[in-house]
């Protein structure tokens, strides 16, 4: 099986955000450094319909009327589809999914179905093809984690106009679901991240049995709540340097007068931001290495207190995806898969339009080995050349990312205003995704120009008459 075991997730609330729209945004970070993705429309057609999981025996047939979605998957389907995220076009998106941690007591009294269960590489496809609302995906994963069973445990993201859903796996064939407040946001690193939990609440989803499963197998270790943190997650030394922190952190930004530790186990789930949040600030989130604190690998701190916690920006991102539905806007417009690739420190996001019938050759053709025509490799070059000289990089990185999304917004209000008048809509957009591809492009081309003429004058290999 294929490891994609680190992600973080970030979600804002229609109330939270800065334009009243719904943002779900998670970085996909791959087991090793290098993990090609690419970004592509699956159109009904496209759609498999006798599913066979490439992980385990898993095979299903799957409806024969699915919707079309965005989709950002592997490069090779070797190890399963891997589809990770998109918007369908009745503006429910997905992302799948953010691996979670478990405890023994969990797994003996459910375990894994490692021999016919579905994981992460099958959710997108099972799922967002079929569902009409955020709401449905989690009932949909549900009856299908209840019937098939899972081989991981797993956080999934479900929204549309209206509604943020988190659902997480609970042991082998187990779930909980939480709708987000609409003026709330959430920040889940790597463990199981849903607390307080109220039974019979219909902001509160979960398997039929639960309440049951959790008295039977004597799994609450709290005597008048249901904190599934507390029953079904992890509290471990791992948990304190790898997953911790990075809650605490984007806590703090958005909401400074929280009274925390790097290393408390019972951050909040559900948090209020101080201000409204914008597509910039979830990405200077999801980009985050603890600037401004010695933590920072980047920093002046000592050298153990930068290697002491997992920075959410690290060289194992693949891509980031940020899934808005936009509430201001008609409905064929609404839904914009914000995307960038690789290291987040030395990238910037563009909006896509899902309304389209293609995606630009520049997210779309990436190739296994490392290739000037594709943005995932060329985002690459520059995060490498950026790590080894951060001080010396940063502002250009700045600039460039200043620089991208001015004009990406810019060319977005000029669009919303015009599409009335097209005919051929999904046409028209598609053209548009280029023309943002382009935009990041000649930045990202723009930037590695500064980075190389900078970099030259600083390399050790240098002699001049003056020396």
């Amino acid at each position: 099986m294929k490891n994609h075991a680190s992600c973080t997730t970030l979600l804002v609330g229609k109330n939270a955000t800065i334009d009243g729209s719904t943002m779900v945004a998670r970085n996909e970070d791959a087991g090793s450094a290098i993990n090609p993705k690419k970004f592509v429309v699956i159109t009904p057609d496209k759609q498999v319909q006798h599913y066979q999981s490439k992980e385990t025996k898993f095979t299903i047939d799957l409806p024969d009327n699915p919707l079309q979605y965005t989709s950002t998957p592997d490069t090779t389907d070797a190890y399963g589809i891997f589809a990770e995220s998109g918007i369908n076009s009745k503006n429910v998106t997905m992302s799948a999914s953010e691996t979670i941690t478990t405890n023994a007591r969990v797994l003996g009294a459910d375990p894994y179905n490692t021999e016919s269960g579905i994981g992460e590489s099958d959710l997108v496809t099972l799922v967002l093809p079929y569902i009409s609302s955020a709401r449905e995906g989690v009932l949909r994963l549900g009856k299908l984690l209840t019937a098939y069973g899972t081989f991981e445990p797993n956080g999934i993201i479900f929204s549309d106009k209206d509604e943020i859903w988190y659902m997480e796996t609970i042991g082998g064939h187990h779930f909980a679901a939480v709708r987000i407040p609409d003026d709330a946001y959430v920040i889940a690193p790597n463990r199981l991240n849903i607390d307080d939990f109220e039974f019979d609440n219909p902001d509160y989803l979960y398997s039929d049995d639960l309440k049951d499963f959790i008295e039977l197998n004597n799994l609450n270790p709290d005597t008048d709540s249901y904190n599934l943190r507390h029953i079904f997650g992890s509290s471990t030394v791992k948990d304190t340097r790898y997953n911790t922190a990075r809650a605490w952190y984007v806590q703090k930004l958005f909401t400074k007068d929280l009274d925390t530790l790097p290393m408390d186990f019972d951050l909040p789930f559900i948090c209020y931001p101080d201000q409204k949040l914008s597509i910039t600030d979830v990405k200077f989130a999801l980009s985050s290495h603890y600037q401004n604190t010695d933590y920072d690998v980047y920093g002046t701190g000592s050298e153990a207190d930068k290697k002491l916690f997992r920075p959410i920006g690290i060289n194992r991102n693949q891509e980031l995806h940020i899934l808005q539905i936009r509430n201001n806007v008609t409905d064929d417009i609404a839904g914009i898969h914000w995307l960038a690739y690789g290291p987040n420190t030395f990238n910037s996001v563009v909006p896509f339009y899902a309304n389209v019938n293609d995606t630009p050759e520049s997210f779309k053709n990436t190739e296994g080995s490392l290739s000037l025509d594709s943005t995932y490799w060329l985002n690459r070059i520059t995060s490498l050349l950026g790590d080894y000289d951060y001080d010396l990089y940063s502002s250009l990185e700045s600039d460039f990312e200043d620089q991208v999304i001015s004009q990406c917004l810019n060319l977005q209000k000029e669009t919303d205003q015009k599409v009335s008048s097209e005919k051929d809509l999904s046409a028209y957009l598609t053209k548009v995704n280029e023309q943002y591809a382009q935009i990041n492009w000649q930045a990202t081309i723009k930037l590695l120009d500064g980075m190389v003429k900078t970099g030259s004058d600083k390399m050790k290999l240098r002699f001049s008459l003056g020396d």
